[in-house]
C-alpha cells in the first residue's frame, strides 16, 4: 500500500559541509531540498589529523555581534551612573581588582605573605602587558588596563566564534558569542580585568588542539596560566587532548605541547615560593585571603543561606547561585552533546574549582565567564529554534546583561 505525505518518514539531513545535498522526495518535485540543520555532535574521533591549512574563521560576526550587546551595556551603565552622581571611568579602570592590577603594574608584587597590600594572590600576565604597553603608548596605566582589556575582548569573541564554528557552523558561532557577551556579569569583560584576556587565550588555546596546532595550543596554555587561577583548566586540557592524540601514533610537538602547557601556571606558583622563601608561598596567600578549597562545603552553605534560611537574600547573590546551578546543567547538557573531550576537560575543571572553592562567593558567576564551551549546547539548541523563539530568549539575554551589569556595579556594594 502506498503511503500518504503525513504517513512517509522524513529524509534525514545531511551534515552541514557535504557535498551533496538529500534529493527531494516523492510528491515534492520542484521544490527546493530543506536546508540542513547544525550538526548536533562533533566527529567522535576529533583528534584526527585536519587539514594542513584549514580556512581561518571569520571576525565580521563576532565582533559585530559581541560589540552590539557590550554598548547597549555600557550606554545603559553610564545613565544609571549619571542618574546616581558616579563617574563611568572609576567604576570601569580604578575600582576592585583593576585596583590591584595596576598596583601591580605601579609598584611590583610584595615579597612577604599576609602583609596588607599582600598581591601575590595575582597573576602576572595583565600587570606585566599594561606596563609594558603603557611604557610605549600615550595615556595613563588605567587608561591602557582597560584598552587591552576591551581589546582582549574582541580577541576573546572572534575566539568563542572560532571555535563554535569549526564544531557546529556558522550561525552556532554567531549565537555562541552573542551568548558569551550577553553573560550576566558579562560586564567584567570591559573593565580592567582579566577575564577577557583570560577568554581569548583560553579560546584560541582549544581552537588550536581542535586543529592540531600544538606548539600554539601548548604556548596559548603557558599564557593562560599566567593570567589566572583557573588557567590550569586550560593546560588540563591542553594535557590530556596532546597524550590522547600519542596513541594514534607519535608526535614531538604534541609531545612538547603536553610538557609546555602547565609551565605558565607552575612557574608562577614556584616563582611566589622562591620570593617569600617556603615551597607553599601561593597557597599560603590564598589562605590569608580565605581562599582555600574546602570540598564545596562552602558553597552548599551559601546555598542553604539563601534559598532557605535567609528571608530577604540579596538579588545579586540569587543571580550567582542561578549561575552555578545552571553551569552545572549546562556541562551535563555538553557531556550528552558529546563535546570533544579538551572542552570537556576544560570546562569540567574550571567548575570543579569555582564550586569546591572555599573562598568569598559572590564572584564566582565572574570565575565562569571564561568557560564559553558550557554555552554551547545552548547556542546549538537556538539555532534549530523559531526565529520567534530565537529573538525572544537573545533579547532576553542581552536586557538581563545590561542590567545585571550596572546593577553590579552601581548597587552591590562588593567586588563584581
Amino acid at each position: 500500500m502506498r503511503q500518504s505525505p503525513r504517513q512517509r518518514p522524513r529524509p534525514r539531513l545531511p551534515p552541514p559541509g557535504a557535498a551533496r545535498r538529500a534529493a527531494p522526495g516523492p510528491g515534492r518535485a520542484g521544490k527546493p531540498p530543506p536546508r540542513p540543520s547544525p550538526r548536533r555532535h562533533p566527529p567522535r574521533r576529533w583528534c584526527r589529523r585536519a587539514p594542513p591549512t584549514p580556512p581561518p574563521p571569520q571576525t565580521r560576526p563576532s565582533r559585530r555581534h559581541g560589540t552590539a550587546v557590550r554598548l547597549a551595556g555600557l550606554l545603559f551603565l553610564g545613565v544609571w551612573a549619571h542618574h546616581q552622581d558616579h563617574g563611568l571611568w572609576p567604576i570601569l579602570a580604578r575600582q576592585w581588582d583593576a585596583k590591584w592590577y595596576l598596583g601591580i603594574a605601579d609598584h611590583g608584587y610584595a615579597r612577604e605573605v599576609g602583609t596588607e597590600g599582600s598581591n601575590l594572590a595575582f597573576f602576572p600576565l595583565y600587570p606585566v602587558l599594561v606596563k609594558a604597553v603603557a611604557a610605549v603608548t600615550p595615556g595613563t596605566r588605567a587608561t591602557t588596563g582597560l584598552c587591552l582589556a576591551v581589546a582582549a575582548s574582541f580577541v576573546a569573541a572572534w575566539g568563542v566564534f572560532a571555535v563554535a564554528d569549526r564544531l557546529y557552523g556558522r550561525r552556532v558561532g554567531v549565537l555562541a558569542t552573542v551568548l558569551w557577551a550577553a553573560f550576566p556579569v558579562g560586564l567584567v569583560q570591559w573593565m580592567g580585568y582579566t577575564e577577557s584576556l583570560f577568554t581569548a587565550c583560553a579560546a584560541w588555546s582549544l581552537y588550536a588542539v581542535l586543529t592540531r596546532r600544538w606548539l600554539w595550543a601548548g604556548t596559548l596554555a603557558v599564557l593562560a596560566g599566567l593570567t589566572r587561577p583557573t588557567g590550569i583548566a586550560v593546560a588540563a586540557a591542553v594535557t590530556v587532548a596532546a597524550l590522547l592524540s600519542l596513541r594514534r601514533g607519535f608526535s614531538g610537538r604534541a609531545l612538547t605541547a603536553a610538557l609546555l602547557a602547565p609551565l605558565g601556571w607552575c612557574g608562577y606558583l614556584a616563582w611566589v615560593g622562591l620570593r617569600v622563601g617556603r615551597w607553599d608561598g601561593y597557597f599560603a596567600e590564598q589562605r590569608v585571603w580565605s581562599n582555600e578549597m574546602d570540598g564545596g562545603r562552602r558553597t552548599l552553605r551559601e546555598f542553604r543561606q539563601l534559598l532557605v534560611r535567609d528571608p530577604t537574600p540579596h538579588l545579586f547573590l540569587l543571580l550567582v547561585t542561578l549561575v552555578l546551578v545552571v553551569s552545572v546543567a549546562l556541562f551535563a547538557l555538553s557531556a550528552r552533546d558529546r563535546q570533544p573531550l579538551p572542552l570537556l576537560v576544560f570546562t569540567g575543571v574550571t567548575l570543579l574549582i569555582v564550586l569546591t572553592s572555599g573562598g568569598v562567593y559572590f564572584p564566582r558567576a565572574r570565575y565562569l565567564l571564561p568557560a564559553f564551551p558550557l554555552l554551547l549546547p545552548l547556542a546549538l539548541r537556538l539555532s534549530v529554534a523559531t526565529r520567534r523563539h530565537r529573538a525572544l530568549v537573545l533579547t532576553a539575554a542581552v536586557a538581563g546583561s545590561v542590567y545585571w551589569g550596572a546593577h553590579m556595579a552601581l548597587v552591590w556594594p562588593g567586588a563584581p
